[in-house]
């Protein structure tokens, strides 16, 4: 398969060997040079590296960058980030896929704690989070952010906001106003934060409206302009408060999110499938006219959701002595969503949970600095109604871990640890219970072999225990047209992992390429058992697999305004079987593309082309998808008015109005990507 490599590979090579290589960015919609991202901290690091000193590849989302990559959803904001692509399930739902990995193995953190909703369960589940809000957002690629998960091999997006005030502001009052809309969905959304505070405290509030309707797609669909049921209303706010010593802070917030999305491509004859033993049949029997939903046909399914959140935050710098730091994080969520068909509730989906860390930083012992960590989590889910084809469960799970660091010379050498255990019990008597326990490790090393060069290699033994879904799925899933089954005889899974990193940090030519692999033993997989009219029938199996692939950017400035880079990424993934390797279902095909970006006075711009390859390297009961080609222009203008700074952005998306479909999608051909889109806002900060 060395030949689907090539085109990824052709342009490194021709990049690394040219006289006057291109620059890799460290995001792809960067306007900012490598030189000044290296130096941003990325807080899920655990011991606050900077991107340019992890011996993985991260990306940090901030400033501009952020302010035009920012969507409705999370998988959308990220998509454009080498490496990472997006579940996409209509407007309202889309996790981001990393690396060819989804679901579990993509850990999603808001400030270290994570987001607990229904969203690792089916991909027509949204992430309870609001990319609009967020000050920051990074991603670690891979098995390296440990100390969140043993199986978070895919890799950790960790997002960052305001909502616990860490200082008391300067002014009385500050914060900031946006407004934005875009032309595919009519879409318009308002945000607003405001920070005041007076002596040790600090107050927060924030929120979000956003009306957005049915989107257009491309030119040349059958099914018309627009995806119908693909609209998107939210809601969100959050209020926190703070206070904050010479030594540190402790605060509190209350968040609470409401979305009502539609559920494009549902079908209701789908109530008609159900099993003979390993065997699917859908239509009736006889006298069983009566076995279809009993909704009206025209409807559209919905997705009511409403979450709310308590977070805790703290951290305390010289508590006693030998620790520099310690630093807690805490959350409790209430988060439940209904599946609306016919005006009736089909389904109702319940989680509640808690997730809290402790971390201790400690001071350099033999010349050794690392944080050590504890973690726990409860997770009481439940599913009620004629879809409701996960039982219910309490999933109680607890770690321990250990990160730590020794810096000699031009290296710096990372090791982790890693031990975590967990009790899932489930509200049904012909089912057992089931405990299990996982062991990580890691390794990497940085060596700066030249002046702002730097070469990184990280080793790592990730374990992944079963999800609650993957032991007890038993039913009827409509949204990705499966009949799920679980195993209750599922083991952890076991990956190896290989990454190799090099990264030129600094000047006129900056790059960064990964390349990567990834053996992992007892593999949890979709097994399909059979298929009839694009209904599976799955259970969940276990086999190795093997991921491996490329990622890469490289950017030269040209001139003081204008630069160029070229960028692309690539995965392979691959089941073992006993009668040979296949294919895994949707796996991202390669892309690759240019992007010349310019600045000048309080101008920032870019003009990206990309192209995303057919993918034919299909599982069984897959179709292919065809490639499609993109381009996006953006701009913003930084100014001042009536002495406070104002910044007004527009981008362009999918200019040639291109009918394009995300192979990742379960429904792909249900919603294809959107078509020309034009967005601009404005926002002003005081």
């Amino acid at each position: 398969m060395l030949h689907r490599l090539t085109p990824v590979s052709l342009y490194l090579l021709l990049a690394f060997g040219s006289s006057a290589p291109l620059m890799a960015a460290d995001a792809p919609a960067s306007q900012a040079s490598e030189a000044e991202l290296g130096a941003v901290t990325v807080s899920a690091s655990a011991l606050s590296l900077s991107g340019s000193a992890m011996s993985t590849p991260a990306s940090v989302l901030t400033g501009d960058t952020l302010l035009l990559q920012r969507e409705a959803t999370l998988g959308e904001t990220l998509a454009r980030e080498p490496g990472i692509s997006t579940s996409h399930f209509g407007a309202g739902a889309s996790r981001p896929i990393i690396r060819g990995m989804d679901g579990p193995r993509v850990k999603l953190l808001s400030d270290g704690s994570e987001i607990s909703d229904a969203s690792t369960l089916s991909p027509d589940h949204a992430v309870a989070i609001e990319p609009m809000l967020a000050t920051q957002i990074e991603v670690l690629r891979g098995p390296s952010a440990l100390a969140y998960g043993g199986g978070s091999i895919g890799g950790v997006v960790n997002l960052l906001d305001r909502k616990i005030p860490t200082a008391v502001p300067s002014r009385t009052v500050e914060g900031s106003i946006e407004l934005r809309g875009n032309t595919a969905a009519k879409e318009g959304a308002a945000a607003f934060e405001l920070t005041a505070g007076a002596g040790n405290f600090a107050l927060h509030a924030e929120g979000l409206r956003r009306d957005a309707r049915d989107y257009r797609v491309g030119r040349g669909w059958d099914d018309g302009r627009r995806v119908d049921g693909s609209y998107n209303d939210t809601e969100t706010g959050s209020l926190g408060v703070s206070w904050v010593g010479e030594r540190g802070y402790l605060g509190l917030a209350y968040t609470r999110q409401q979305n009502e999305y539609g559920l494009p491509g549902h079908s209701h004859e789908l109530g008609e499938c159900h099993t003979h033993g390993d065997h699917i049949h859908c239509g009736t029997h006889g006298d069983d006219d009566d076995h279809d939903h009993d909704h009206e046909e025209a409807s559209v399914p919905y997705v009511k959701m409403d979450s709310e959140r308590w977070d805790l935050r703290g951290e305390l710098f010289e508590p006693v002595a030998g620790i520099a730091s310690l630093r807690l994080r805490a959350s409790h969520t209430d988060y439940k969503h209904d599946e609306i068909e016919g005006g009736e509730v089909a389904t109702r989906f319940r989680n509640k949970a808690h997730d809290a860390r402790i971390e201790a930083e400690h001071h350099p012992l033999a010349g050794w600095r690392g944080v050590v960590g504890l973690q726990t989590n409860r997770r009481d889910f439940s599913a009620l109604g004629e879809e409701a084809y996960v039982q219910p469960t309490l999933t109680r799970k607890h770690a321990v871990f250990l990160i730590e660091e020794y810096r000699h010379g031009d290296w710096r050498f990372e090791a982790g640890l890693r031990h975590e255990w967990q009790r899932i019990s489930v509200d049904a008597a012909d089912l057992p219970d089931r405990s299990h326990r996982g062991n990580s490790v890691s390794a990497g090393a940085v060596w700066n072999f030249a002046p702002d060069y730097a070469l990184g290699l990280s080793l790592s033994r990730a374990q992944r225990l079963p999800t609650a879904e993957e032991l007890y799925a038993d039913g009827l899933h409509a949204a990705t047209r499966t009949i799920e089954r679980g195993n209750a005889a599922l083991d952890p899974e076991t990956s190896h992992n290989v990454d190799v990193s090099l990264k030129k940090l600094r000047g006129a030519t900056t790059f960064s390429v990964g390349v990567f692999h990834n053996q992992v033993s007892d593999y949890i997989y979709a097994h399909t058992l059979d298929a009839v009219d694009d209904v599976q029938l799955i259970e969940y199996a276990q086999r190795d697999a093997r991921f491996t692939g490329i990622e890469g950017q490289i950017r030269q400035q040209l001139s003081p305004i204008f630069g160029l880079t070229l960028f692309g990424d690539y995965v392979q993934a691959r089941l073992r079987n006993g009668d040979g390797d296949r294919d895994l279902p949707r796996i991202p095909a390669h892309r690759f593309g240019l992007r010349v970006d310019a600045k000048w006075q309080g101008w920032r711009g870019e003009l990206e082309w990309y192209r995303v390859d057919r993918q034919d390297q299909v599982a069984e009961f897959e179709t292919s998808t065809p490639g499609y080609n993109m381009v996006n222009l953006s701009a913003v203008y930084d100014t001042r008015l009536g002495g406070l700074p104002w910044q007004f952005y527009v981008k362009a998306t999918n200019l040639g109005d291109e009918l394009a479909y995300a192979h990742t999608s379960f429904i792909k051909h249900a919603a294809p990507l959107a078509g020309r889109n034009l967005t601009a806002g404005i926002k002003v900060t005081f």
